[in-house]
């Protein structure tokens, strides 16, 4: 059964307060035992706009949904041609002050779970990432299951779409961009190589639901850990929602910082409203020497 994909949140109730201080935050992570769950919101900085912030790319944006990719054979052309366009971007991105950060923190955390595609994480050093939402440099056949590099791909539709160089300035956190249809009707999709089946990003698309050995493992990681630390997520669908409740109903300190208030608010110890980069920077300066 899949989920329905929950693209916005409006907070029913008043709004919790929040500070604008790591003063309560740095003994938290100094105690060490700290699981870290990212969001779209510490990669801005690396170019890479988030789905709900200011500016969000929601606002003018529906992502590719699982059951319109798997039903629809112009809705696949349209996301490769777009996702084509778009990953060349989330390819380039780099790491910025708030991937870093966590890698410095290395030895104060029990893990990392990212909502996250881009692989920055990875890219900054941070050892053992749990990609939860999956990667946007893998390819998976919905037929055998066989998984190849992105790059691949990429090499295979430029050889079959040569007369293609569509470009944009806008971009979301999965890849995808807009392109206007007469772009998009032309574009030549290409098969598995290995068994001639339908091609999709190993990635969660909305509405489709994350792998159950995952789930656990990320749910083991929440267990054993001795507070959470939440980065730049507004926790808005049930997919990282579900370990913040896990945690504060086990009775494990969750810690936000994120810009704007979250769905998991009700649900944190502390509640942050801070710049990720700059203070995850100072963050890792204090606890880690």
């Amino acid at each position: 059964m899949r989920t329905r994909p929950t693209l916005t949140w409006s907070n029913p109730g008043p709004s919790l307060p929040r500070t604008s201080t790591l003063a309560d935050v740095v003994p938290i992570v100094e105690e060490g035992g700290v699981l870290v769950l990212s969001g779209a919101g510490i990669s801005t900085e690396s170019g890479i706009p988030d789905y709900r912030g200011e500016g969000g790319s929601l606002r003018k944006h529906t992502p590719m949904t699982y059951e319109e990719f798997t039903t629809s054979e112009a809705g696949r052309r349209r996301y490769w041609a777009r996702s084509h366009v778009g990953w060349r971007t989330i390819a380039r991105a780099h790491p910025n002050a708030g991937h870093h950060a966590v890698r410095r923190l290395h030895p104060k955390l029990a893990g990392v779970i990212t909502q996250n595609v881009d692989g920055l994480h990875q890219a900054a050093g941070s050892p053992d990432v749990v990609e939860l939402h999956g990667g946007l440099d893998r390819v998976i056949c919905l037929g055998c299951r066989l998984i190849t590099p992105r790059l691949d791909l990429d090499r295979r539709l430029r050889e079959a779409n040569p007369d293609f160089h569509a470009t944009t300035d806008e971009i979301n956190p999965d890849g995808d961009v807009f392109l206007p249809e007469e772009q998009v009707r032309g574009f030549q999709v290409v098969p598995c190589e290995a068994c001639g089946g339908v091609l999709k990003p190993d990635v969660v698309f909305f509405g489709e639901n994350v792998p159950r050995p995952r789930v656990e493992q990320c749910y083991s990681l929440v267990d054993g850990a001795r507070s959470l630390l939440v980065l730049g997520s507004s926790l808005t669908v049930m997919s990282g929602l579900r370990f913040v409740r896990r945690a504060a109903a086990a009775g494990i300190p969750v810690v936000i910082i994120n810009r704007g208030e979250t769905r998991g608010d009700p649900h944190a110890s502390h509640r942050v409203d801070l710049p990720l980069g700059t203070t995850l920077t100072e963050l890792a300066e204090v606890v880690v020497r």
